[in-house]
Order: C-alpha cells, then sequence, then structure tokens
C-alpha cells in the first residue's frame, strides 16, 4: 500500500506541521505532497520521507513570499498526479483537502479549519483603508470561496481538529466531521519546581488572525513583561508597537520553550484559534491562561480550574483575564490534569481508527494492517 499526504506548505514548523508530523507515522509508505516546500524547515521526521512540490515551488521569492500567488493555489493543488496510490489522506487549512483522489481511493481530510481568509476572517487579514488593490483581492478571494465550497464533496470523510472547526466544516461544507483534537507531548511538556515569573508568553506564528497586538497592549495596561515566540509576516508591526518590556524571539528550542512554560506568569491567547496547540503544552507544563472565549479554547480551558476566558477580544478584557488569574490560587496538578486527554497515544488511536473506517467504506477488500 501506498499514501499521499496532501499538506498545504512546508515552511516552517507550526501546528499544523506538528500534527503531519504525528499522521505519517500512522500510514504505509506516505509520500507527501504539498505546493511548496523550503528544505530544513521542518523537522527531521518529515523531511525523511519523499516530498514532491507544485510548480509554484520554483517561482520567484516563493520561499519567503509564497501566499503573494495565492490565486495559483487551487489549480496546483488539482495539479497533483495521485495515480498508484492506495489512500490519500490531506493535512488542509487551505486548499490541500481539494486534491483529487483516483477513482474509488479514499480520501481522509484531516481539516486545521477551511481558509480563514475566506471564510470568517478576510477583514482580519485584509482591513479594508489599510489594504492596497482591496476590491481586486476581495474579489480573489471571493473565487476562492466558490472553489473552496465547490470541491467540499472531494475527500471521503472530514476530522476536526476542534468542535469549533467542526462546527466550521458544517456550515461552510455541508458535511459533518468527527473530531479528532491534536496529539500534544505531554510527557515532554510538565512542570517543574522552578518559581513563577511575573512576565506573560504568547506561543504562535505572527499572522493577522492571532491578534497579537492585543497581547502587547494588555501587558503595557498590566505593567507585566511580555515574551512573544514566533515568525511570520506580522513580526515587523508587531516590533514597531512593543515596548522595551515587550521580547520577540523566533529561535526558541523545545528545552527552553518548555522553561518559559514553566515560569511565565500566565499563557495569553488573544486570537481565535482553530485548536491551540501552544496552549495545551503551557497547562500541560502548569501555566494557567488566559485565552479569547472562541474556537478552540472552548474545548481547552476550563475557568477558574486552569484559567478564564474573556468574552471581548480587546486589550482590556484580556488584561481583566489576566487580573483574574493574579487573584486566583490554581493547583498545578490540576491545570495539568487538563492537558492530558490531548495526549500523543489518544490521537494515534483516534486517528487510526478513522483510517482504517475510511478504508472499509471504500474498499472492503483485505489490506495490509496499518502501522
Amino acid at each position: 500500500m501506498k499514501t499521499a499526504v496532501v499538506h498545504d506548505w512546508l515552511t516552517g514548523m507550526r501546528g499544523g506541521e506538528k500534527v503531519l508530523e504525528a499522521i505519517l507515522p500512522l500510514l504505509p509508505d506516505p509520500t507527501i505532497f504539498t505546493l511548496f516546500h523550503v528544505p530544513g524547515s521542518v523537522s527531521r521526521q518529515i523531511e525523511s520521507h519523499p516530498i514532491r512540490a507544485s510548480a509554484l515551488n520554483r517561482l520567484p521569492f516563493a520561499r519567503r513570499h509564497y501566499r503573494h500567488y495565492l490565486p495559483l493555489f487551487p489549480r496546483a493543488v488539482e495539479s497533483f498526479d495521485l495515480t498508484g496510490f492506495d489512500l490519500v489522506v490531506s493535512s488542509s487549512h487551505c486548499v490541500a483537502k481539494g486534491a483529487i483522489a483516483p477513482s474509488g481511493v479514499p480520501h481522509l481530510s484531516y481539516c486545521h479549519t477551511p481558509v480563514r481568509y475566506a471564510w470568517d476572517q478576510f477583514d482580519v487579514y485584509f482591513p479594508r483603508g489599510e489594504t492596497r488593490l482591496w476590491r481586486a483581492k476581495r474579489a480573489l478571494i471571493d473565487r476562492l470561496r466558490a472553489w473552496d465550497a465547490a470541491t467540499a464533496n472531494r475527500p471521503t470523510r472530514y476530522l476536526a481538529n476542534s468542535s469549533a472547526v467542526a462546527d466550521r466544516i458544517r456550515r461552510h461544507y455541508a458535511r459533518e466531521a468527527a473530531v479528532v483534537h491534536p496529539p500534544v507531548d505531554v510527557e515532554f511538556f510538565h512542570g517543574s519546581d522552578t518559581a513563577r515569573g511575573d512576565f506573560l508568553l504568547a506561543v504562535g506564528s505572527l499572522v493577522p488572525y492571532k491578534r497579537y497586538e492585543l497581547a502587547i497592549d494588555a501587558a503595557r495596561r498590566l505593567g507585566r513583561p511580555l515574551v512573544l515566540v514566533g515568525r511570520g509576516p506580522e513580526g515587523r508591526r508587531l516590533r514597531a508597537l512593543a515596548s522595551s518590556s515587550v521580547k520577540i524571539v523566533s529561535d526558541v528550542g523545545p528545552e527552553a520553550l518548555r522553561e518559559l512554560y514553566r515560569t511565565c506568569h500566565a499563557f495569553v491567547q488573544p486570537g481565535e484559534e482553530d485548536f491551540g496547540i501552544s496552549l495545551v503544552e503551557a497547562l500541560a507544563c502548569g501555566a494557567p491562561v488566559a485565552a479569547f472565549g472562541r474556537g478552540g479554547a472552548l474545548d481547552t480551558v476550563r475557568e477558574e480550574v486552569n484559567g478564564f476566558l474573556h468574552a471581548e477580544q480587546t486589550a482590556e478584557a484580556l488584561a481583566a483575564a489576566v487580573d483574574r488569574i493574579g487573584r486566583t490560587r490554581f493547583d498545578y496538578t490540576a491545570v495539568r490534569a487538563t492537558a492530558a486527554p490531548f495526549a500523543v497515544d489518544r490521537f494515534v488511536r483516534e486517528f487510526r481508527r478513522a483510517i482504517s473506517e475510511v478504508m472499509d467504506q471504500t474498499t472492503p477488500n483485505e489490506r495490509e494492517p496499518l502501522r
């Protein structure tokens, strides 16, 4: 058996790539198909598999400015020749779910979210009055949304990474999706006897929907330092907003990141996350969290047990949630226990079951056992 694994792009290790890394060992003989591949930008586990990049990867400036080629993404993902593969698995937050599986070959799509800027967050990515050629971009995104809806039936079955994403799949694609939360390495991420400091911590890609400017403003209001770990197109803008008490860092190894989780006053998540792997890593290290009360946080944050949710997406509301954390005594064991349901072994069981079910659904013949 051979598996075609379609992933939007391989340009850095973010949440989607962590999920991809966990998926690959569960599949028979996987080959990765992706729009863009920057060698060395993802883990050795991912790079150890055959990787076939689309023709877009050879275009000028594709390594750093691949998002500028967005109008070409649908045709590029449809161009992948998946002939000869017995199973297609897509890991999709943009167009990967639109890959065309050969006739009779099952396609399981792990959906991190339907395309954010096409369905829910166009105005966040392209604010009117601040975006050049706004009307042209609006027209292009409308075309992408129409294609996304028209190809919603290509996967045989969907998995969603959170209850919120399952709801988006239902609304935008008119499809049902089982929730299989991403894997979190709760064995590696655990607490220590180190005393907690006074700084706030945020971790993630520096992209518009994360709303890290709210974290910067909230830290200023509270008079607390902020450490922001990540890289992305918003980096320059956020550095311009930051004061001397805000530290933005991009190259942080796993051990150093774990130490930040262990010693921060609180982990803050000001944007609506699809799931929020970093938030659960922080919980596994015993850090209480303050998060915007929408999206994946509704699956992970338990009020007064491991943190607080804020209903309004403002710096003032985030600061108020952090203030509540400072006035609450959290039990480390109870906080860490809320991360346990998202362990890797749970993901492995649920994903293997989904693969077996989708293959039985489409191909009744006896096949090799999955690894």
